[in-house]
């Protein structure tokens, strides 16, 4: 080999080292604000289409009992439906281009730079003048930083990119909770599948029955919480997405940390609910999305876990 090649070693820790990880991060958080902002909308046109569906399903109201038929009426509402969806540009995570909401001006690719892009235009649209949010560069900026904070943890590893990727979906989960309240499906099973996956094969310290326990634990543990809540209250204390993300995060970090994730998780909530509240920014009546917290909770699981572990676990 030649002295002027890199051996794989020395390869594999530059690619892996937390400058490089976290300048990649400021790349994989710029696609993240498209994800957080379209995936919700491509799953919410997915739902509509489904309700037009059945509006205009009269065999489906016909094995629910609804005799005599539905009235037309409901049928010719599913077809309006169906027709303002058609009328609908397409929208995916990869097309159309970003543009500006005001104007529509397309993106030039030296404007969409991570974080760069943002300063260069000032916080504003070069078409129209119009400004552009600072999410955009801080979900870039947060991105990188826990790609740093990762990589730095773990080294040179492959439990760096497992946690890399799991901070990803993460980060897109906790904006579109805040948004929307919804956990997609797309973002909390593939956690819960690269927690498994990356047990299974070796590249994390978490063995393959402490995740698939940690797994179960999580799901089954916030089902129960929940299920008590509703039998007292009447009502859901929170949503499936929750116990999913909750497995996910079991998964990536075996069983033994989950109570300080809910423990933590549930503190913060608390004190940042009431503290909205007193500030009359938030209604008692208005659910706040629980996601952001158990994200927080699981991060801290990372860095500090075997310390709180310690604190119900000892020895």
């Amino acid at each position: 080999m030649s002295d002027a090649l890199m051996p794989a070693g020395d390869l594999l820790a530059f690619w892996l080292s937390p400058w490089v990880l976290g300048l990649f991060g400021l790349a994989i958080g710029s696609f993240l604000n498209v994800v957080i902002h379209r995936l919700p909308q491509m799953m919410e046109r997915g739902w509509w289409g489904e309700i037009a569906a059945q509006l205009k399903d009269g065999e489906a109201w016909r094995r629910l009992g609804a005799e005599p038929p539905p009235p037309a009426v409901l049928a010719t509402a599913g077809e309006a439906v169906e027709q303002r969806l058609d009328a609908l540009p397409p929208l995916g995570l990869a097309r159309p281009r970003s543009a500006c909401p005001v104007c529509g001006h397309k993106i030039a690719w030296h404007e969409n730079l991570p974080l760069v892009g943002w300063l260069r235009l000032r916080g504003r649209c070069s078409a129209c003048g119009a400004p552009i949010s600072a999410r955009y560069p801080v979900v870039e900026l947060a991105t990188g930083a826990l790609f740093f904070a990762l990589a730095m943890h773990f080294g040179p590893t492959p439990a760096a990119l497992v946690w890399c990727v799991a901070g990803a979906l993460l980060v897109a989960m906790t904006m579109i909770d805040i948004d929307t309240q919804y956990l997609p499906d797309d973002l909390t099973l593939p956690l819960l599948a690269l927690g498994l996956f990356a047990a299974g094969l070796g590249w994390i310290p978490v063995s393959m029955s402490d995740a698939a326990w940690g797994a179960l634990a999580g799901w089954f543990g916030l089902w129960a919480v929940n299920a008590t809540f509703k039998l007292v209250r009447g009502v859901d204390g929170m949503g499936g997405g929750d116990f999913k993300l909750l497995a996910g995060l079991g998964a990536l970090l075996g069983w033994k940390v989950l109570p300080a994730i809910v423990l933590l998780s549930s503190a913060v909530g608390a004190v940042v609910g009431i503290a909205l509240i007193a500030l009359r920014r938030h209604g008692w009546a208005k659910p706040l999305p629980f996601g952001p917290y158990l994200v927080g909770g699981g991060l801290a699981a990372v860095f500090f876990g075997d310390a709180l572990t310690r604190l119900y676990f000892p020895g």
